[in-house]
């Protein structure tokens, strides 16, 4: 079995890790106790970019034991837990090219290991394996009956290529599944974001001044998370709905010059492109910390800051320092990676459950359906999205009411009305 990872002397520490997250991902265990019997993957090889930490490994192991040969790489330079790597490979026995910090010629050479596996399905963490094949690895494509795709910035260079007409096969937006975005993306992102920055820095948010670029799901949950912890919060945003939903939950709203002047702490979470540029780190209060927690390192403008300012250093591990003409210091997180995967470890388990049971389910339906489907980027099912709602209320032991009758019968007429 080839692979390429850090050390494969940490696999004992990994595996405690592991088994210990997977404690508290009970509806993705019962996938894997039903894979297991009825082998719904059998031999299908399935090539995985994704963040590998512990909750990847359980899903990993819940593919393996359906049946499938499985591949798995890093979907981040910055976000591999290292003993977890070796786990993966020494008690599970799958090939895992991931090492934390590779270098980018590295981080391709991963996702050309994993491309020459000849996958039929794509399981992917940002698009980079979709887009590796399309551009440069068309010879993969032969064997492709399609994919996943787990993050809300992989699903928008999804869609731009279906609108394109440039994707060659189907893609299911696990992201857009409700037992996701709405937790994964809201709680995960809340939690695990100010736990890298606390992680990293050690600072108090308490009475600081925290700005959030962005208020989808992930930016609504940095924003709720870093108010309960005490900080005040300012939302900035370019979608005018969304701008006034932020005033409605309570939090400043301002245009991000503006706000450069008052953070303490800044956090991108849009998906986009240089959302903190120039004239922000020019207007930017002395000391702010900025950090990113959206997929790619391009929402801050790093090329801009190295090359404007007069003395970078780095203060700890994942913290640099960038002094500017005008005296003023911005610091850095994670090297504009997530801050979430890169100074802490990702998601809690329990949500990164439902998120994992809907990569796996959807693993299941592509082997089923696939030829059913034409090359383009659908949303997940909804009875896998209603099923995985029900396991995770179960698991957590609550029950809920059920329509009567009368009621269905009620919801699905026209005839009643004013009475």
């Amino acid at each position: 079995m080839n692979y390429d990872i850090k050390d494969i002397s940490l696999a004992d520490a990994g595996l405690d890790r592991i088994l210990w997250a997977d404690r508290d991902m009970p509806v993705l265990a019962s996938i894997r106790e039903r894979f297991e019997k009825e082998k719904p993957l059998q031999g299908v090889r399935i090539g995985a970019c994704l963040h590998v930490t512990t909750e990847t490994a359980n899903l990993m192991r819940t593919l393996k034991a359906g049946g499938a040969e499985v591949t798995l790489c890093a979907s981040n330079p910055l976000s591999t837990q290292d003993d977890t790597a070796a786990a993966v490979v020494k008690h599970f026995e799958i090939p895992v090219y991931a090492i934390k910090g590779e270098n980018t010629q590295t981080y391709y050479e991963h996702v050309d290991a994993i491309i020459d596996t000849l996958p039929q399905i794509t399981m992917d963490d940002g698009a980079d394996v979709v887009g590796r094949i399309h551009e440069t690895r068309t010879d993969a494509l032969e064997t492709i009956i399609g994919g996943t795709e787990e993050t809300t910035t992989g699903v928008i260079r999804l869609a731009a290529m279906a609108k394109q007409g440039a994707l060659k096969y189907p893609i299911i937006a696990v992201n857009e599944a409700k037992t996701k975005h709405f937790f994964d993306n809201r709680y995960g992102t809340g939690q695990s974001t100010l736990d890298g920055i606390i992680r990293a820095t050690n600072r108090l948010l308490a009475g600081r001044t925290l700005v959030v670029s962005g208020y989808g799901w992930c930016g609504r949950g940095v924003a709720m998370r870093g108010r309960g912890m005490g900080a005040q919060v300012i939302v900035c945003e370019v979608d005018p709905l969304k701008a006034l939903e932020a005033i409605m939950d309570g939090f400043r709203v301002m245009p991000a010059v503006e706000a450069a002047a008052l953070c303490d702490v800044w956090v991108t979470v849009t998906g986009d492109l240089n959302v903190i540029d120039g004239p922000m780190f020019e207007n930017m209060k002395d000391g702010a910390i900025v950090c990113n927690s959206g997929h790619f390192n391009s929402e801050i403008n790093i090329p801009w800051l190295e090359e404007n300012a007069i003395e970078h250093k780095t203060l700890r591990p994942f913290v640099e320092e960038y002094t500017l003409p005008n005296g003023r210091k911005v610091v850095l997180l994670a090297e504009g990676r997530l801050v979430n995967l890169s100074c802490a470890e990702g998601h809690p388990a329990s949500v990164m459950d439902m998120s994992f049971a809907n990569q796996a389910l959807c693993a299941e339906f592509m082997a089923k359906h696939s030829d059913e489907m034409e090359p383009d980027c659908y949303d997940v099912p909804a009875d896998i999205d209603n099923t995985i709602a029900r396991l995770k209320l179960e698991t957590l032991g609550v029950t809920i009411d059920t329509l009567t009758p009368e009621q269905a019968a009620y919801l699905n007429s026209w005839q009643m009305g004013t009475v």
